[in-house]
């Protein structure tokens, strides 16, 4: 009886320790949010930032929007 009882006091410390290493819960409102924070926490390595760098460079500036056009907002 002893020995079950010290083997859940071990379960109940390993619980305790496991609990207190995770940040608390976050909950988000959309996927995009997730996405957000998930990209602010990430870094990228820098081979990879310049691989995605050198491949985007040479894209052109996106037009302006349909909106922006017809209520002449700023030309790119």
């Amino acid at each position: 009886m002893k020995q079950q009882t010290k083997l859940s006091q071990e379960q109940q410390q390993h619980a305790d320790q496991h609990q207190t290493q995770q940040p608390p819960a976050r909950e988000f409102a959309n996927p995009e949010e997730l996405l957000r924070y998930d990209a602010a926490q990430t870094t990228v390595p820098p081979d990879i930032a310049q691989r995605l760098q050198k491949s985007t460079g040479n894209l052109p500036e996106p037009k302006a929007s349909w909106w922006k056009r017809l209520f002449g907002g700023t030309q790119p």
